[in-house]
């Protein structure tokens, strides 16, 4: 058993600290005394760890810390963490470069595992598995989290901080095509995509390949496109260009403001799950190669819903980050220094059962 300590107790941050608790002793940190208090039997300390002083005596005597902030407060967080030589399995989608704490990490010796999520997180993991195994050319993967109720006007609710959302949208999406990099702005190349049991969703460009631009160098064409209901992604672009996704601040009647934390102010309580609403991830992750110098396909196939009164996106993420977490504690997993999930290749059967286990099942489909 070990003394875990789970930075976050949101929708995703609870589950990992209820699934964690179940073979380990857990403590949880959060802001919020009402997020908190839907914890039962959970040992919890309502904390601003946006503190580092504060941050650095909470975890002093916890064996290892899951990161579950928003993603603006990820990279400063996972910083505070490495230079408390603790080791650490995050899953916040801050924009910085993760490899620029590398090095610290490697001087403290700690395991830092980022983008530990389901995209990015799972399919890097399914990635690095079949990169030791075959050689790729193709990599494609199409991922989005979703209202099983669809509602006008977004069609979507958020699971995640609404900043952390928004960022998907204005956060420029790379791509690797013919062995290029590719840069367009988010929410281009829209295109409809059919799902079995789903129906008809709509693809667009997001910067979810994240590092596996700088670890796959030699995997001539991948790409990674969030998938949202169709019509959405135009009251998407309209509120882009009209600015109320910018970080520069306006003068608005003498008051100084950010227009986006304006936005995720007025997106939040129409982006909320509330009571009742249940969802669905749906991700589609197609491998194309050369296996034993015979060409092949790998088709993975997740269709996650809503299932034991929890959110399937804190599932499907929040399981994939207490499975790494497990490989840590049981030193199964013990590379210094920054780890994306990519690294995690050799260990995907291990995650993928540990996921069955609780009802994420990956359906894999071979052509040869």
């Amino acid at each position: 058993m070990a003394n875990i300590i789970v930075l976050g107790a949101g929708l995703v941050g609870g589950v990992m600290a209820r699934d964690l608790a179940v073979h380990h002793d857990v403590t949880c940190v959060d802001i919020s005394n009402e997020n908190l208090s839907k914890l039962k039997n959970i040992k919890t300390i309502c904390e601003d760890i946006s503190n580092t002083k504060k941050l650095k005596s909470l975890i002093a005597d916890f064996d290892l810390v899951i990161g579950a902030v928003p993603g603006f407060m990820g990279y400063k967080m996972m910083r505070d963490v490495i230079e408390s030589k603790k080791n650490i399995v995050d899953i916040s989608f801050y924009p910085e470069d993760p490899f620029g704490l590398d090095k610290l990490a490697k001087q403290n010796k700690v395991i830092a595992i980022m983008d530990c999520g389901v995209a990015p997180g799972m399919g890097n993991i399914i990635f690095g598995y079949h990169d030791k195994n075959m050689k790729i050319t193709d990599y494609e993967c199409l991922v989005g989290g979703l209202p099983e109720k669809r509602e006008w006007p977004y069609e979507y609710q958020a699971v995640f901080s609404p900043i952390d959302v928004i960022e998907e949208y204005i956060r420029p999406a790379r791509y690797v095509q013919n062995s290029s990099l590719i840069i367009k702005e988010a929410l281009s190349d829209t295109e409809l995509v059919n799902f079995d049991e789903i129906g008809t969703l709509e693809s667009w460009n997001s910067d979810g390949l994240r590092t596996l631009i700088k670890t796959m160098p030699h995997v001539p064409n991948m790409i990674e496109k969030t998938l949202r209901y169709p019509g959405c992604v135009e009251y998407l672009k309209v509120l882009r260009e009209s600015g109320f996704f910018s970080y520069d601040e306006i003068d608005v009647n003498g008051h100084v403001i950010r227009p986006i934390d304006m936005t995720a102010k007025l997106l939040f309580p129409k982006w909320k799950m509330k009571e009742g609403d249940k969802d669905f991830t749906v991700m589609r992750i197609i491998i194309k190669g050369f296996e034993n110098h015979k060409q092949v396909e790998y088709q993975y196939n997740l269709l996650d819903k809503f299932k034991d009164d929890t959110i399937s996106m804190a599932r499907t993420t929040g399981f994939t980050c207490t499975a790494v977490a497990n490989l840590v504690i049981n030193q199964k997993y013990n590379q210094i220094g920054i780890s994306p999930p990519e690294y995690l290749g050799n260990h995907f059967k291990e995650i993928k059962d540990y996921l069955e286990k609780r009802g994420v099942k990956y359906k894999m489909r071979k052509k040869s």
